[in-house]
């Protein structure tokens, strides 16, 4: 599950609020103070936002959810592109204050196009200046008519902020939003029939999996007001991927980094199939390596295993040719190859000594590896 928003949305702060709430962390780390568990780069905590994707794993009842927090500034939308490929759903996060940005509506088109399930998290309804009803109606308006609000907010742009699911009136209009993409429930509607609370589920379920509708949280991740149902709703409404553990391996590389001492290290979504450390794995166009170490998200950071499975995100140590968007094993259909506008300069960088092309070139090649 993909975290996705405009620039100070708050998407890592709900981050932290959802691993808090998970159990996964015993304190939630602030962006001002530098201490989150997705924001780890010197310039991230200097600068408080997000620049690369970040992975991290929680465990609700007997789901697990991988989730991917992504950068929200503009100039890093190289890092969300990337992460696409390897989503079952996504929650889009929309600030209660300054409500929909460009980057906001550049955001959903996208998610519409590749038809990811998503959710809305409409946050800061805390925060001064806050109106969630403004940012519901904009949302409606610019981003997508096909939204089911899952309640309101009392006291909105106050502390004591909280979400108020919707009772008996809500079901009315869900009923009436669901009926649109339903021809039984159109047609219960239309007779005036009584729609059952269940029903009413299942197909609010049905549609939001297969993106036709986006359920719309409220609330707050500074003080953790509607999250409790927004994870509800990621683990309910969202799609569960029914990875086959004894299907031949095959996975997708969204990420590549370098290690303390150099050694190349890659962020795989495995799909099928297993790994094991030693395993000769194939990826990318006719290349093998074997593997020598490997890393799976698991409740919290990545930590050591000696093997990982279908489902899973792993960290992988010993294919040095390996590049972003390379194939594991079995090749999956190909999506398109850019989903955001290419960027629109370029530049030449020269050594300011000429003995330092050697190795100037070795840093802009690894730079590239990791920013193709």
């Amino acid at each position: 599950m993909g975290i996705l928003a405009h620039v100070d949305a708050g998407k890592t702060s709900l981050t932290e609020r959802l691993l808090y709430a998970a159990g996964v962390i015993d304190e939630i780390g602030s962006v001002d103070g530098g201490n989150t568990q997705t924001d780890f780069l010197d310039q991230e905590r200097r600068r408080g936002i997000t620049i690369k994707a970040a992975v991290a794993s929680f465990v609700v009842g007997d789901v697990a959810v991988n989730l991917i927090d992504t950068p929200g500034h503009p100039d890093f939308i190289a890092e969300v592109e990337r992460v696409l490929s390897v989503l079952d759903g996504a929650v889009l996060v929309v600030s209660a204050v300054e409500g929909v940005q460009a980057q906001t509506r550049v955001l959903m088109r996208t998610l519409q196009r590749l038809a990811i399930p998503t959710l809305i998290f409409i946050n800061k309804i805390d925060r001064r200046g806050a109106d969630p009803d403004r940012v519901l109606a904009a949302i409606s308006e610019r981003l997508t008519p096909a939204i089911a609000p899952m309640g309101g907010a009392s006291n909105a742009g106050e502390s004591r902020a909280a979400f108020m699911p919707f009772g008996s009136e809500g079901a009315e209009r869900l009923s009436e939003r669901l009926a649109e993409q339903d021809d039984t429930l159109l047609a219960a509607y239309v007779g005036g029939d009584a729609v059952s609370y269940g029903r009413l589920r299942k197909a609010l379920k049905r549609q939001t999996r297969q993106g036709r509708v986006h359920p719309v949280f409220l609330g707050s991740a500074i003080t953790g007001a509607g999250t409790d149902e927004l994870m509800a709703g990621i683990t309910t409404l969202l799609p569960a991927a029914q990875a086959d553990a004894e299907a031949p391996v095959s996975g997708t590389v969204f990420k590549v980094e370098r290690g303390p001492t150099g050694e190349k290290i890659a962020y795989a979504r495995l799909f099928t199939g297993g790994l094991h450390v030693r395993d000769r794995l194939d990826f990318g166009q006719n290349k093998s390596a074997k593997l020598t170490a490997l890393q799976v998200f698991d409740r919290g950071p990545a930590v050591p295993r000696d093997s990982a499975a279908a489902g899973q995100i792993v960290k992988l140590w010993g294919l040095a040719d390996i590049q972003i968007g390379d194939t594991l094993g079995v090749p999956r259909a190909a999506g398109p190859g850019h989903h955001f506008a290419p960027p629109t300069l370029e530049t030449v960088i020269y050594p300011r000594r000429p003995g330092d092309a050697r190795a100037l070139h070795t840093a802009l090649t690894q730079l590239a590896e990791q920013d193709p």
